[in-house]
């Protein structure tokens, strides 16, 4: 073989390149791609998958954040949600205000000065101006007789002047001596027997509130300690009988006398519902002349020198 025919090139690689094998790659992963920001609308609009839908709202009824004060108290308020120790609590206040409520309801009811009149508010706020009158005289009496011992020359004369002078006035509310002055002589008629003792003590209570001084019942003499017991038709008075009609002797101030018998709700009042009658009639000249023995005291001693 000729040389010339077959010539070799001299440089093989340059005239046919050699042919390379590609070798397997390992795919990379790719990198992620940076989101392109959205605008806050687009973030919006786009629903969230993560997030489920809201329940609809009831027909009627509007959402919370559209609801009144008044319809938000009353969710909160209902339906209740009480525990046993509140229901306990709610229970022991209702009892506690209806019972106040009784109480307050059967006072005023039972007020002796609800139903009267005008003209009975006038008298007894007299009376009330009179006692209080009374009272500042005795007051007065009282630091005058003081100003006399202190002012007196002859201070043992004086003293005994008023001694005697007290003595008058201890022996008419002893009822160890007889008395007379203005007053009233109230008398009552029982034809039924439906006067009790305890009215006739009333009675008593009321004179001497009023500002009685001497007192006498029948032929009785009332004291500080008397007393009064039996029952209708059969009275007595510190043991002794007495029978209707029941007269009282009363010396005292006429106009402060009457009108605390005939108060409303006072004794008059009192009598008339038991079906008797009293009659006041008051008088400058009352005479009370039933007596008392005196007693000497078995243990008590005067604890002046």
């Amino acid at each position: 073989m000729n040389s010339e025919e077959n010539p070799k090139p001299e440089n093989a690689d340059s005239e046919h390149p050699q042919t390379q094998h590609p070798r397997a790659e390992t795919p990379q992963p790719e990198s992620p791609q940076p989101e392109s920001p959205k605008s806050e609308d687009q973030k919006a609009e786009s629903p969230r998958a993560e997030e489920p839908e809201a329940a609809p709202e009831p027909a009627g009824e509007p959402a919370p954040e559209q609801r009144t004060g008044r319809q938000r108290l009353a969710a909160v308020l209902w339906p209740p949600r009480a525990s046993r120790a509140q229901l306990i609590v709610a229970v022991l206040l209702f009892v506690l205000g209806l019972g106040l409520a009784i109480q307050v309801r059967s006072t005023s009811d039972n007020s002796a000065l609800r139903g009267a009149r005008q003209e009975d508010l006038v008298r007894i706020l007299d009376e009330l101006d009179n006692r209080t009158a009374r009272l500042e005289d005795e007051k007065q009496s009282l630091e005058d007789q003081r100003a006399e011992l202190e002012n007196s020359s002859d201070q043992a004369e004086e003293a005994r002047r008023q001694t005697q002078q007290k003595e008058q006035q201890l022996g008419i509310l002893a009822g160890t001596v007889a008395a007379q002055g203005p007053g009233i002589t109230l008398t009552i008629e029982d034809p039924s027997g439906s006067v009790e003792s305890d009215m006739l003590l009333d009675t008593i209570q009321e004179l001497r509130a009023a500002g009685a001084e001497a007192i006498q019942v029948n032929d009785i003499r009332v004291v500080a300690d008397t007393y009064f017991t039996g029952t209708g038709g059969e009275i007595e008075v510190d043991g002794n009988r007495i029978t209707a009609p029941y007269i009282f002797k009363v010396i005292g101030k006429p106009q402060d006398l009457e009108p605390a018998l005939n108060i409303p709700g006072g004794v008059v009042q009192t009598l008339e519902k038991e079906q008797a009658t009293a009659t006041v009639v008051p008088s400058q000249k009352i005479v009370v002349d039933a007596l008392r023995p005196a007693k000497r005291p078995d243990y008590a001693r005067s604890s002046a020198q």
